[in-house]
């Protein structure tokens, strides 16, 4: 079950304002749909990402997915250390949820919620599932109508 919180820390939102930075180069830069990702760990950044499936001709390339290429790279494994949190704008599909339990992610917040094929609660509960040896915490709703206005913008304006 996703936990709807109100007690989001400054560092959280510094983080989640960064991933909607990334966002919105996904957006204006490469033209794709406006996802953006910041992995932490105790303060250090390590992996960025944002949607780039487009542009890469890559169904994987989401937002979470490249930051968790970015950190693996950083940090010479597929595994993260304890206590890493990832920050994205929208609530992880099940590729990108079953991505972050391997790689032991501790906790994900994101912005909007997905409620077509979100994984962290929305639609399924693959981070919290019972059936996995590693659970994420999840907290939703940090930022998440700045999140959901970039999303309804890019949206309209291909339609």
């Amino acid at each position: 079950m996703t936990l709807q919180s109100d007690a989001f820390t400054p560092a959280d939102e510094a983080h989640m304002r960064r991933a909607l930075e990334l966002a919105a180069h996904a957006r204006d830069a490469e033209n794709e749909v406006p996802v953006g990702a910041v992995l932490v760990q105790a303060e250090t950044v390590l992996g960025l990402g944002w949607n780039r499936n487009l542009t890469l001709h890559d169904p994987t390339a989401h937002a979470e997915i490249m930051a968790l290429r970015a950190a693996g790279e950083r940090l010479g494994n597929h595994r993260l250390p304890p206590g890493a949190t990832l920050y994205v704008t929208l609530e992880p599909c099940a590729m990108c949820a079953m991505a972050l339990v391997h790689a032991r992610v501790s906790r994900v917040v994101y912005a909007a919620a997905d409620p077509k094929t979100g994984a962290a609660g929305s639609v399924f509960d693959i981070l919290i599932s019972d059936r996995h040896n590693h659970r994420v915490a999840v907290q939703g709703g940090l930022l998440a109508e700045a999140s959901a206005t970039l999303l309804r913008e890019f949206f309209r304006a291909r339609r």
